[in-house]
């Protein structure tokens, strides 16, 4: 068996909805019909068969080839298997997704990783804003796996974040890690905003510092912590790879104190 390859016939005129194609929806059906497959989101009918050319019959192996960033919904409520996609991807990559593994050459849209349980992201470019956050009305984001964004993150990065690990090797948008419940940010880059702003426990660590902060969290002074050698070993070893903050001198704000205030914040000295 060869892996199941998607190779983009054009650009498409309406954003596409991908979230039917992963290992567990796809099992046990025939080229013919995950071609007949509906994934058109506007009054218009667009199928599978309408906007790629398919090859290979292994869907726990899936390649997009030629990405968009009208492709939403890649690898969404994903439970196993690999999903590659060359170029970029639209909004909620990977939400709800529990294991495997997505990867993404280019960049992509809002909310990649919302809610997600488990699994790997890892994107190469740039990530949209809500980076595992919740949609409204949803009481927390991501609650486990790992995040990896080789460029930069938009707004509001790990909001309501509950478990797992983000690591974004550029700058972070305004009030990365608000409302955090627990779980790790890592920001190679500058942190724009309000960072952590009304975290309740939860590890942001800017390696590039921040533009400012709420001024209910308060100075701890230097951190020189043997956990975060720890940490750094243990992101080195594993999903995320060699982190910016390895052996560099920082220091500590707990907050918020304006809610329960068991967070904390590492930043450069």
């Amino acid at each position: 068996m060869t892996g199941l390859t998607f190779r983009k016939k054009a650009e498409p005129e309406q954003r596409l909805d991908l979230s039917g194609l992963t290992a567990g929806r796809l099992a046990g059906l025939s080229a013919s019909e995950i071609a007949a497959l509906a994934i058109g989101t506007t009054r218009e009918t667009v199928r599978v068969g309408d906007m790629f050319d398919l090859s290979g019959d292994d869907p726990a192996s899936i390649r997009f080839e030629g990405g968009s960033e009208r492709f939403d919904r890649v690898g969404e409520a994903m439970e196993t298997g690999e999903i590659i996609v060359d170029g970029d991807a639209g909004v909620r990559l990977g939400r709800a997704m529990t294991g495997g593994r997505i990867t993404v050459t280019g960049s992509v849209g809002g909310y990649a990783g919302s809610v997600m349980g488990g699994g790997v992201i890892d994107i190469r470019g740039d990530a949209g804003e809500r980076l595992g956050a919740p949609l409204a009305g949803e009481r927390s984001g991501m609650e486990g796996g790992t995040i990896k964004v080789g460029g930069k993150a938009g707004a509001r990065a790990a909001d309501r974040m509950r478990r797992g690990t983000i690591s974004v090797a550029g700058d972070a948008g305004p009030d990365a890690g608000s409302r955090m419940i627990a779980g790790t940010l890592i920001v190679g880059g500058r942190a724009a905003g309000t960072p952590g702003r009304l975290m309740k426990r939860g590890t942001l660590i800017l390696a590039g510092g921040a533009e400012r902060f709420a001024p209910t969290f308060l100075d701890n002074g230097p951190a020189d912590l043997l956990i975060l050698k720890v940490m750094a070993r243990s992101f080195s070893a594993g999903e995320v790879g060699s982190v910016p903050f390895e052996d560099m001198a920082m220091r500590r704000l707990g907050g918020d104190t304006a809610v329960l205030g068991l967070g904390e914040i590492f930043l450069p000295l």
